[in-house]
């Protein structure tokens, strides 16, 4: 059987350091974890679908961006 979390994808990081936030226009970081693009200006996180990163606002999830 296979182990879900060891088949996370990882997204390269050429296209990482290009990708932008859509609202802020602003460089996003990368959560392995989530497998979610952050956006902590805009508080939006955007899904990495089978690899592929979606950049769409109303496909993003609302969050707080931890303080400090």
């Amino acid at each position: 059987m296979t182990d879900h979390n060891t088949a996370v994808a990882e997204i390269d990081p050429r296209l990482l350091e290009a990708l932008v936030c859509p609202v802020t226009r602003r460089p996003l970081t990368y959560d392995r974890t989530t497998q979610e693009l952050l956006s902590p200006t805009a508080g939006l996180a955007f899904p990495i679908r089978s690899g592929v990163p979606i950049m769409l606002v109303d496909q993003a999830r609302r969050f707080e961006p931890q303080k400090g």
